[in-house]
């Protein structure tokens, strides 16, 4: 008797035939991924993070999604919406406590250091914060925490909501200036810049600039973010141990 069982691993003709029958066949195109705000909103992220802000334009962020800039506005009304949207979706990586009244000093600074830690991520990208009023609530969600937690420090109101916005507006000058005030040598080697910018300053006139020579060092001092810890405690009236650089 004949065993008409197909072999393991033998193709059967059928199945030869299917598959030579396949060669010629195009493949099916691959579905694309549905354009949404969301989407957009990381491709402008991903510019940002790799070229800075000014490399986010609509047009650039199409070519990132491989659709056409047309297409983008009928999800983001325009690029203000945009930068709103990628200030909103940084904001929400900030990770706000519940206001606590014997640490509301250490809550408040770390708040902040998230907030300049994510600037810093997307070089330039404060600009779009001051360029228009938000709307985001997740950026509204930092300014009333820090509100809540100021006020669990004892401040009032009003004195809560000026160092907030003051807080707001330093730690997006110091996300465009830290990184010009860089401690570690360069790639080829080459000086850091707080070190260039220490030695053209001992090279001016002591008679004209008599401060500014003779320490020169000690007033370009600080590793890390050490000035914007010691800035933020003077701004919220922190005690000294929390002014880097200080003493008791």
């Amino acid at each position: 008797m004949t065993d008409k069982k197909q072999a393991r691993g033998v193709v059967s003709d059928s199945q030869w035939a299917a598959q030579v029958a396949a060669l010629g066949e195009k493949p099916a195109a691959a579905r694309r991924e549905p354009l949404t705000a969301g989407r957009i909103v990381d491709a402008a992220l991903r510019l940002a993070e790799a070229h800075g802000f000014d490399a986010v334009t609509m047009r650039r962020v199409a070519a990132e999604l491989g659709a056409t800039q047309g297409a983008l506005y009928s999800h983001v009304q325009d690029k203000a919406e945009l930068d709103d949207l990628m200030v909103g979706k940084l904001c929400s990586q900030v990770v706000l406590p519940e206001p606590d009244a014997d640490r509301w000093m250490d809550q408040a600074l770390d708040v902040c250091r998230q907030l300049r830690d994510q600037y810093l991520k997307y070089p330039g990208i404060w600009r779009a914060t001051v360029a228009s009023a938000p709307h985001s609530l997740e950026t509204l969600r930092i300014n009333e925490a820090l509100l809540a937690i100021l006020v669990a420090g004892g401040a009032s109101v009003r004195s809560a909501a000026w160092a907030t916005d003051a807080a707001f507006l330093y730690i997006g000058a110091y996300s465009v200036v830290a990184p010009r005030r860089g401690t570690e040598p360069g790639p080829d080697g080459s000086p850091a810049a707080r070190d260039k910018v220490v030695e053209r300053l001992k090279m001016l006139p002591p008679d004209l600039f008599p401060i500014t020579v003779a320490s020169t060092e000690e007033t370009h001092s600080g590793e890390g973010h050490d000035r914007f810890d010691h800035t933020l405690g003077l701004l919220f009236g922190a005690p000294a141990e929390h002014r880097m650089g200080q003493t008791p």
